[in-house]
């Protein structure tokens, strides 16, 4: 049997912790643990050996802080050998027949742009070099853990799969809240990650077993795969010094073994636990085995954040990306005018796509280049899923490598050529991929004619190891002005299609209504019929308030509307501003651009629309700091409270924070005031072992945003270099970041010296593995969960020295 076949029957055990057992025999605090590999071999020996005798089935490396941006490739060899030789010494020692070693691959640090400084390409070479190494130096399998981004998990996951030919794992840590940091959630990251190839999903460290069973009960509902997880000894405390565990072997093991009978097949510990947990955690499971694990059949796109399930209840798919028939988008894309893509993204989602259709095809515009662009500044300030339109097969795989989640490919058709050259990238990537009707002889005139290429094409997808949950069939649409039974043979084509396929069905709608008047008029009436007749996905434009209407009155009238509330939301803003008839077909993303204000562009994330409006109102006279405190601390703080209310996530409080940076550029290059010039000092730092910073550089752009000056001493700081800068520029306000267990002691020694040397100094704590507990027990004078909490305390203390 297999490593894939053992994890997919279970149960399987993992090992612990590695830190506090490293701790223990004597890692000094600030050390990091992957150097022990090298200085302290036998020492790490021992623990991984311990988890064998424990019944750890697999044990992972001491690999887990070894990147590329952290240490030079040759020397993050030497650490991936020794640390892979330790593991195999262990193996020796306890009898190598049945036990696995994984290759531990943790987080780079970094954001991934466009929010944070990291390529996406260069994050997928480095992930690549540690995935070949691992290989090469006797790995069996691969475990991406405690990933708190899906971009990052992305680039982790694709690094491995192109790089070597094993197992992999996949682990993420949560919040309480069940979503990551920068808002994935389990559903999302399944489907993604299923997607690439992924052997297995789950969850580890952030919190402790009852507190991610939700999660991961989340996971065992959606997943198709294996369910992995490792969590925590319960959450963190310091008691005579000493960072402990709370949670008990016994108790930590009954709350683990308690979802083996619901389907979780792969388990073990992270921070805190022990082989003393991993043995107890074998005996409470017992001769319990899970389920047998079956096949998901949902058809089902992801973004970031948000998945949808094609074929249940219909979708709305927004055209308006699409620069067919489009002159100012086709001006927008020649002239690399992102902010109007952007905005009309946004209209699109205020009018209730669920969906928008992405296509930059046009004379002039290069769209290998161009569509990955678009699709990343999308992503990064929409959490709707995604569907990449274009004939290209460059352009496709060039956007589907930085496609943050799965998306749906419009297109392949029957022709042999492009089945061949689209199901790969489909396979490869992940993704639904949409099938036209159509081969090498055009578009079949019949029904019937149209059902055969459907069925072609799910051979073909059955040759390539294409899942069938994974097509999506679009009849195609034929317009009623060049044949008038054009829209009863696509309806015919529809529902036989759907009937005897059993695959969700889709429509480009506006297209029947093409070179007659008021299209609006005859496209609603289409899209009700095709809608009665089983439509799953209808292309349209949700800002023609015909064929809005028309789609939300028959989710009202077929029950697929709570109350009819998405109906009576709609009805209530047409009586709120009734629509001349006139203009009734005229979209109202029309009007919507020009009511913008610096403070709109600000809340949507428009770096350049916020720059442009920022100089367009100093030009007619605006005070600089009238435009800062009435217009982009106001949108800020809009922001802020979403982001609080869990309404908004990371990305668009970020892209928020770049597009304040952008205004405050203008006002200050215009008029020499504005930004941080004469507000509070903030240091802020990473502390001495820890290379991670995604946090603290988060608090640094939303602090300067809100006035203070900000001095970044970046990572891996000793105390004294944080003292010495607290004093030279007597700044009132301290800011400290720790992900790893390990770094708290020194974040504790760096609280002491400060408050001894610098007794006016205030200090805020934030980080992965804090809790507000722990940061009070080592002295912090707040805590902060997240960027915009630590904004509010800093205000709160600077409000009470005034």
């Amino acid at each position: 049997m297999t490593l894939r076949d053992e994890i997919r029957t279970g149960p399987f055990y993992l090992d612990g912790g590695m830190g506090t057992l490293l701790q223990a025999r004597g890692l000094a605090p600030g050390t990091a643990p992957e150097e022990w590999d090298l200085t302290h071999p036998e020492k790490v020996t021992e623990v991984h050996e311990s988890y064998f005798r424990a019944g750890s089935r697999m044990v992972m490396a001491n690999t887990f802080g070894v990147h590329p941006l952290r240490y030079p490739p040759e020397v993050c060899e030497k650490m991936i050998a020794a640390a892979l030789r330790c593991a195999g010494d262990a193996r020796v020692r306890c009898g190598a027949a049945g036990r696995y070693i994984a290759l531990d691959m943790g987080p780079c640090g970094r954001l991934l742009s466009p929010l944070g400084d990291l390529d996406f390409e260069e994050a997928v070479r480095h992930f690549s070099l540690i995935a070949k190494l691992g290989e090469k130096h006797g790995a069996d399998c691969v475990v991406i853990e405690t990933m708190t981004d899906g971009y990052e998990t992305r680039a982790a996951l694709l690094a491995v799969k192109e790089s070597c030919g094993l197992p992999v794992m996949v682990m993420n840590a949560y919040g309480e809240d069940g979503r990551m940091l920068t808002g994935g959630t389990p559903e999302a990251m399944t489907a993604m990650l299923e997607g690439l190839g992924a052997d297995a999903v789950g969850v580890n460290c952030s919190l402790g077993p009852d507190a991610l069973t939700p999660i991961v009960e989340r996971y065992l509902k959606c997943a198709g795969v294996p369910v992995v997880m490792k969590p925590n000894a319960g959450l963190p405390l310091i008691l005579n010094g000493k960072t402990v565990y709370p949670l008990e072997p016994g108790d930590f093991a009954r709350s683990v073994a308690a979802l083996v009978p619901k389907g979780l097949r792969i388990l073990g510990g992270c921070c805190g636990t022990t082989p003393e947990h991993i043995k107890a955690l074998r005996e409470a499971v017992g001769d319990t085995r899970p389920p047998a694990l079956s096949a998901r059949t949902e058809t089902v796109i992801a973004s970031r954040s948000r998945t949808i399930t094609l074929g249940v209840t219909p979708v709305m798919i927004g055209e308006r990306i699409n620069p067919t028939g489009k002159k100012r988008l086709r001006q927008a894309l020649t002239e690399d005018d992102i902010d109007y893509v952007l905005g009309e993204a946004f209209r699109q989602e205020e009018a209730g796509a669920q969906v928008l259709d992405v296509n930059v095809g046009a004379p002039g515009v290069d769209e290998t280049a161009v569509l990955p662009r678009v699709v990343t500044e999308l992503q990064a300030v929409t959490d709707l899923p995604l569907q990449l339109d274009t004939a290209s097969p460059e352009a496709m795989e060039k956007a589907l490598r930085r496609y943050n989640g799965k998306p749906l490919i419009n297109s392949v058709n029957g022709r042999e050529d492009i089945m061949d050259a689209v199901f790969p990238l489909a396979k490869k990537y992940g993704g639904v991929l949409a099938a036209l009707a159509l081969d090498e002889d055009g578009i079949p005139a019949t029904a019937e004619g149209r059902l055969k290429v459907a069925e072609k094409i799910l051979r073909k997808a059955e040759e390539y190891g294409f899942p069938k949950k994974d097509l999506l069939f679009d009849p195609l649409t034929l317009p009623v002005s060049a044949d008038p039974g054009a829209a009863r043979t696509t309806l015919q084509a529809l529902k036989l299609i759907r009937e005897k396929t059993g695959c969700p069905v889709m429509l480009g709608v506006s297209n029947v209504s093409f070179g007659l008047p008021s299209r609006g008029t005859i496209g609603s009436a289409f899209l009700t019929l095709a809608l009665e007749e089983g439509l799953d996905a209808a292309i349209m434009d949700p800002t023609d308030q015909k064929m809005r209407a028309a789609f939300l009155s028959f989710r009202a009238l077929k029950g697929m509307d709570g109350n009819c509330a998405d109906y009576i939301a709609f009805a209530s803003l047409l009586s709120a501003a009734p629509v001349p008839a006139a203009a009734a077909n005229v979209p109202a993303a029309d009007t919507a651009q020009d009511r913008a204000t610096l403070g709109h562009a600000v809340k949507k994330g428009l770096r350049a629309e916020a720059a442009r409006r920022a100089a367009e109102a100093l030009q007619g006279g605006t005070d600089g700091m009238a435009l800062i405190r009435d217009e982009i601390i106001p949108a800020l703080n809009e922001v802020g409270k979403g982001f609080e209310a869990k309404t908004l996530y990371l990305p668009q409080l970020l892209m928020s924070a770049e597009a304040a940076e952008a205004a405050f550029g203008i006002i200050r290059e215009r008029t020499k005031t504005g930004g941080a010039q004469n507000g509070p000092r903030l240091v802020l730092a990473t502390v001495r072992g820890d290379v991670h910073d995604i946090g603290k550089n988060i608090v640094r752009l939303l602090m300067e945003n809100y006035g203070y000056r900000v001095t970044d001493l970046g990572k891996d700081v000793p105390p004294e270099k944080i003292l010495d800068a607290v004093t030279r520029l007597e700044a009132p306000l301290l800011g400290l970041s720790a992900l790893m267990t390990t770094t708290v002691p020194a974040m504790e020694e760096t609280i002491r010296l400060v408050h001894e040397k610098a007794h006016r100094c205030r200090i805020i704590v934030g980080g992965a593995v804090l809790t507000e507990s722990w940061a009070q027990s080592i002295g912090a004078d707040g805590y902060a969960r997240d960027a915009m909490a630590a904004v509010r305390l800093a205000e709160k203390w600077m409000k009470q020295q005034d």
